[in-house]
């Protein structure tokens, strides 16, 4: 039809974990209308369920969503999960690693410690085991897309939740390790810090009160209860961008879906590409004019 948009990811197939609320399920609905298949998993069978309905009012001729209810940091249910979603399509373009939790919010010596390592398995072998699963593939195919969800806890020290800040920063650099690793391999890595999401992430913080969390942190999440917090459409966005042919080439870096303008990377990629902009990395007295 003259004048139709081209969809960004239309004959794509897509793997996204933690999918059936919150921003994986936005992220699930925004791949559905930019053309592509979605596959989802997340630990809650009964929330799966509720999540499928909800997407199949968005897909079109030729469309497809799946789910299987698994634990991302179990890798048997990785494997089961894996293997399904391959037989499903034939090739997959891109997988989300979108599964996480904040953990125990509290002093580090006051926390439940099966609790703290708990959330490590989750946030970061739930982010490794996906990729361990699906990089065969990639490989084989000599192309894909892996997209990890990060935070403001990868950058910003966050004390008194320090699981999900540990977390969040080993993701990141993975993500950067993982890149490397596989450019060769035309697969790109990235990850994506989606702003402060108004979710059930953020009714845990403000249920664990200022006394766990701190009064600072309370207060500003407080605020952005208030105030509606940041659009999953956003972080969705991102991750379209990043699952599509545009960002083919573009690999290795954290992207804040609100304060980077990564809709016109593509277009800086030459300058920025081989500098370390939107990388985790150690600044040093130099760096900010001071005496060594």
């Amino acid at each position: 039809m003259t004048g139709q948009r081209a969809l960004a990811l239309s004959g794509r197939a897509a793997v996204i974990t933690g999918a059936s609320q919150g921003l994986g399920l936005t992220i699930a609905e925004a791949f559905l209308r930019e053309g592509a298949s979605v596959m989802i998993c997340a630990r809650d069978a009964d929330r799966l369920v509720e999540a499928r309905a909800h997407l199949a009012a968005h897909v079109t001729s030729g469309q497809r969503v799946e789910t299987l209810a698994a634990d991302v940091s179990d890798p048997a249910d990785v494997a089961r999960f894996a293997a399904t979603a391959l037989d499903a399509f034939p090739q997959i373009h891109a997988l989300v690693c979108n599964a996480g939790v904040y953990g125990p919010m509290g002093a580090i010596e006051d926390v439940d410690w099966e609790e703290w390592t708990r959330a490590m398995r989750i946030n970061i072998d739930g982010s490794v085991l996906p990729c361990r699963a699906f990089v065969p593939h990639f490989k084989a195919r000599g192309y894909g897309k892996i997209i990890q969800l990060s935070g403001g806890g990868a950058t910003t020290p966050l004390p008194r939740i320090t699981a999900y800040a540990a977390s969040k920063a080993a993701i990141v650099r993975f993500a950067e390790s993982l890149a490397l690793e596989l450019q060769p391999h035309g697969v790109d890595v990235n990850a994506i810090a989606p702003g402060a999401l108004n979710t059930r992430m953020l009714d845990e913080v403000l249920a664990a009160g200022p006394g766990r969390v701190g009064r600072d942190f309370y207060d500003r999440m407080t605020a952005i209860k208030e105030q509606g917090g940041t659009p999953l459409e956003k972080g969705a966005a991102l991750a379209v961008y990043l699952a599509s042919a545009a960002s083919d080439g573009i690999t290795g870096r954290l992207l804040s879906a609100v304060w980077d303008p990564w809709a016109t990377l593509a277009d800086r990629w030459h300058e920025l590409g081989p500098t370390d902009v939107y990388t985790l990395r150690r600044i040093t007295p130099r760096d900010r004019g001071l005496t060594e």
